[in-house]
């Protein structure tokens, strides 16, 4: 996408920067709640203009971010990425400046330390590689990058059957396996510090390991939620029930792959005491194409 859409915050010593790949992207209500209708978005005012069109779709983005804490440059969420097998054609074969957009931020992949995913569905993996020519290979390779041990083994799970269900697995081999076969991923637990300023939290539901990640520092607090909430509609309570029966469905099947020790919430909200107490509120994944914006609590959101 283009630098003008790059943009920085900052939690106390932590700069937090995203990386947009996919910019107003327009779809369906029912990509986030099944059986929403596009009325129903219509009627709420409060989406528009720049969450939702006149004719009642959702208007996103699909970004990454960029999270400098003191020594530390951590990818989270590596987006699509360019030249790609996808299902869908407006993900198939994109050729965006992603990695020029975090050269504007002064960062070159070399310089990356640590490449965390939320999850492991296509569009929150694909630049953990690129097309080298022959294979594909780290786009980071000096960085150690993190994956949900609960949410790899779910996925591995779903490969090794014959119907996938709604999943399409496809990406795994282009954006997954070159990173494990290079040993240069580690599996984490839900709850995993990564420094001082930053650990993740469990947010199990969206997928059957999904993780956020929590920033702390000078006493201000932040949270990047993953898919935890793909559009502003979920924080409609009665949306929000909704996607979440949604999420429950279309997951039970992943769910069951996953740890028995682990339950797979269906939240639209974090419920982890970071989270609650965060000040500052950023969508990870795909998200409204706008700044920081104030809520009537004094928490900010970016979408």
């Amino acid at each position: 996408m283009a630098i003008e859409h790059v943009r920085s915050w900052k939690i106390g010593d932590v700069t937090v920067s995203r990386i947009v790949e996919l910019w107003k992207f327009t779809d369906h209500i029912n990509m986030t709640i099944a059986d929403a209708a596009p009325e129903e978005v219509v009627a709420m005012r409060w989406l528009h203009p720049h969450y939702a069109t006149p004719d009642g779709e959702q208007i996103m983005n699909f970004q990454g971010f960029l999270v400098q804490a003191p020594g530390l440059n951590l990818m989270l969420d590596t987006c699509i990425g360019n030249g790609r097998d996808r299902a869908f054609d407006v993900f198939r074969n994109l050729d965006t400046s992603f990695i020029a957009d975090l050269a504007s931020l002064g960062v070159a992949p070399e310089q990356v330390d640590v490449v965390l995913c939320t999850h492991l569905h296509f569009d929150h993996v694909g630049w953990n590689t690129y097309w080298d020519g022959a294979q594909w290979a780290p786009t980071f390779p000096n960085a150690r990058y993190l994956f949900g041990r609960t949410e790899y083994d779910a996925w591995e799970a779903m490969r090794a059957e014959e119907d996938h269900g709604l999943h399409d697995v496809r990406h795994l081999a282009d954006a997954v396996d070159p990173i494990m076969a290079r040993g240069l991923a580690t599996l984490i637990d839900a709850h995993h510090r990564i420094s001082e300023e930053l650990w993740t939290e469990p947010s199990h539901g969206h997928s059957p390991g999904h993780i956020h990640l929590c920033i702390e520092s000078k006493g201000e607090r932040g949270v990047i939620t993953g898919d935890l909430m793909h559009h502003p509609i979920g924080q409609n309570p009665a949306m929000a029930i909704r996607r979440a029966t949604s999420i429950s469905a279309s997951n039970r099947r992943a769910s069951a792959a996953s740890s028995p020790a682990t339950s797979c919430t269906t939240r639209s909200r974090p419920r982890c005491p970071a989270a609650r107490r965060a000040s500052t509120w950023i969508r990870g994944g795909a998200s409204r194409p706008a700044s920081i914006s104030s809520s009537a609590t004094g928490t900010a959101a970016c979408w």
